[in-house]
């Protein structure tokens, strides 16, 4: 058990160090080709920071453990909204600009209702996994499209100064981004490994492991970059991080991962998907409402993961 923790522990330190680098080093090779800081912030940024959920449900699928790759996105998009923003919010409430999220919410909304529809007999398939890439090319042409033509000045400056520009060597980039790939896909593999093994050790099953560990330890990027943006009052950030990652999460990721191999997860409830769904049908209202998620809306959002996990967990 202690083994299988340590692998664990390992496989976090190097995912979310891997994830820092890569985002870093992705930001600035983009601003250098000349892409919008609002561009960077609501796709690089955001896919970066889910580039953890990327390689663990992709080898994941590929060793045949639907169970993670699976019950990892979905318990992923609920932990970013109830337990990040939750948080983030009790930090620093956090404004909601209407420009930034008022297409973004309503699609990450529709994303998750697809998922639900296509997770209705427990299987990810190529076709389901076609579907999704589909629509996230079409997400990443709309955003860009809809980026470069209508940009607040006020929303621009705030994701600039969230993604300051590099002043390093080109060559310093390249390196780094290697480097955190290669840092993501090992500690990937040490943390699906370490999730296996400490499912086992205590008897339940890879969905749970995936649903809360896996789920837990692969959004730490989004934990700090939605933390620290709200600390640094950058709300905009704090905020379209999560959307553009759960987003990215079911198109980009199961798209991916359903493509190398169709998975099958039977363990996942309906209290899964209906949790994931109920948080991000909330999302819509408690940003609309004075378009700022306050510090008791964070506070419930908080106590609405506990509950999950209260009622998920007994059912392993």
């Amino acid at each position: 058990m202690l083994a299988a923790l340590g692998w664990v522990a390992l496989g976090l330190v190097l995912t979310f160090g891997g994830a820092e680098a890569f985002v870093r080093a992705a930001a600035s090779i983009a601003a250098r080709l000349g892409v919008p800081p609002l561009i960077i912030g609501l796709t690089i940024v955001a896919w970066g920071t889910s580039a953890p959920e990327l390689v663990v449900s992709t080898i994941a699928a590929w060793n045949g453990q639907g169970g993670i790759a699976v019950g990892n996105i979905v318990g992923s998009n609920i932990f970013n909204i109830a337990a990040i923003l939750g948080l983030a919010a009790i930090v620093c409430p956090v404004r909601v600009h209407a420009q930034l999220i008022r297409l973004d919410i309503p699609i990450m909304i529709g994303v998750s209702i697809l998922l639900a529809a296509l997770l209705l007999d427990g299987d990810v398939s190529r076709l389901d996994a076609g579907v999704f890439l589909i629509a996230m090319l079409a997400y990443t042409a709309f955003s860009f499209r809809a980026g470069s033509t209508a940009q607040s000045p006020e929303v621009e400056a705030e994701f600039a100064k969230g993604n300051p520009p590099a002043h390093r060597h080109l060559a310093f980039d390249v390196m780094l981004f290697i480097a955190g790939l290669a840092m993501l896909v090992g500690g990937s593999r040490a943390l699906v490994t370490g999730a296996v093994a400490v499912a086992q050790s205590l008897g339940v099953s890879e969905t749970i492991i995936g649903l809360t560990i896996v789920a837990a330890g692969t959004s730490l990027p989004e934990l700090a970059t939605s933390t620290v943006a709200a600390i640094r009052k950058q709300p905009d950030i704090a905020i379209g991080n999560i959307v553009g990652s759960n987003i990215f999460n079911v198109l980009g990721i199961l798209g991916i991962a359903g493509f190398v191999a169709p998975m099958n997860a039977p363990d996942l409830s309906r209290l899964d998907v209906g949790a994931m769904l109920v948080f991000a049908v909330l999302l819509f209202p408690l940003a609309r409402s004075g378009f700022v998620v306050r510090r008791w809306e964070g506070a419930t959002l908080l106590a609405g993961y506990g509950a999950y996990l209260w009622l998920r967990w007994p059912g392993a």
